[in-house]
């Protein structure tokens, strides 16, 4: 497919007509918190170490949108087999590791929602890990909570609905309405799920429930892209003539998850349907040259997708082609 836009139709999505619109919700007062005092319960309860990250946020305009990522934590895990390429030998993995200059022993985890400003709307994509996590990186990009107006959860993995909340229940953005997919959120439903029931439910008679196809304000697509949860979905923002796919999990690793895109992940409930929305996704990706945000790339956790031999890619990150 070589098409100049990737629609909603290209991924065999139909929109549907009867969707419900949002509520135009007014923006708040400045932010008036401090970065640093948010950083330091950031990298205690999120990064997991007193080690200060070299940038939170990484801000870019695209015609009408201003677009920031953000980094809400990241870690060091050790022994990364035991969570990519589950199915393929270790010879295999430390052969690809090794010509991709990555150890084997441990790997760097990284937690990235996007916040858009539409002009009207402050649309937040996933919340990270907990409140401060998510709250010391939008200062940074001059957001704050109360200035948040629409919340999209892409699925309901705790990384991505932690910061719903705060440690005593409170909703950390409180004139905020949310988003969520209905298919993902009747499967977290029938759940018994402990993360689900406190930062979710409690929020559900704020919730507007779409599918595929929807529009969550203008500009702004939900795309169905399951596997790695039930009703995973990843979004497409377009303006000024310019595209960005916000497409979260669908990937979770640069090399052995994206490049490779059989190879298991632990995280992926449905494995086989994982794989073949991540070749569907990064062919379409791949055609028209659309860069995208990956929730768990390496911070700012932007690039773009080439095909590389058969069935697999090459991640190339971003540099300035965001700021031309």
């Amino acid at each position: 497919m070589s098409n100049k836009h990737l629609t909603t139709t290209t991924l065999g999505i139909q929109p549907d007509a009867s969707r419900r619109r949002l509520l135009a919700a007014s923006v708040a007062l400045p932010v008036a918190a401090t970065v640093f005092a948010g950083l330091k319960n950031a990298r205690a309860d999120s990064h997991g170490s007193e080690a200060q990250p070299n940038a939170i946020k990484n801000t870019f305009t695209m015609g009408d949108l201003e677009v920031s990522t953000l980094l809400a934590g990241t870690r060091t895990v050790e022994a990364p087999q035991s969570i990519f390429g589950m199915n393929v030998d270790e010879e295999e993995f430390q052969a690809v590791s090794e010509a991709n200059f990555l150890p084997v022993d441990k790997a760097q985890f990284f937690f990235t929602p996007t916040v858009v400003r539409t002009g009207s709307e402050v649309v937040l994509f996933d919340t990270g890990l907990n409140a401060a996590g998510i709250t010391a990186p939008l200062a940074a990009a001059g957001i704050s909570p109360e200035q948040v107006t629409i919340v999209v959860l892409t699925h309901m993995h705790g990384d991505h609905i932690g910061g719903l909340t705060g440690e005593d229940g409170t909703p950390t953005f409180p004139n905020a309405r949310y988003v969520a997919g209905q298919v993902e959120y009747d499967a977290w439903a029938k759940m018994d799920n402990d993360g689900f029931k406190a930062k979710v439910q409690p929020l559900a008679e704020k919730m507007e429930f779409i599918g595929d196809g929807d529009s969550v304000v203008s500009g702004i697509s939900g795309m169905a892209a399951t596997g790695h949860t039930p009703g995973h979905m990843m979004y497409m923002l377009e303006s000024g003539g310019r595209q960005l796919a916000l497409v979260a999990d669908t990937a979770n690793h640069y090399v052995w998850s994206l490049a490779y895109p059989e190879w298991e992940v632990k995280f992926d409930m449905d494995k086989a349907k994982a794989a073949a929305t991540r070749k569907k996704v990064f062919d379409m990706l791949s055609a028209d040259k659309i860069p995208f945000v990956g929730y768990h790339m390496p911070f700012p956790g932007m690039g773009y997708v080439e095909t590389r031999g058969e069935g697999g890619y090459r991640y190339v990150p971003t540099s300035y082609q965001m700021m031309l």
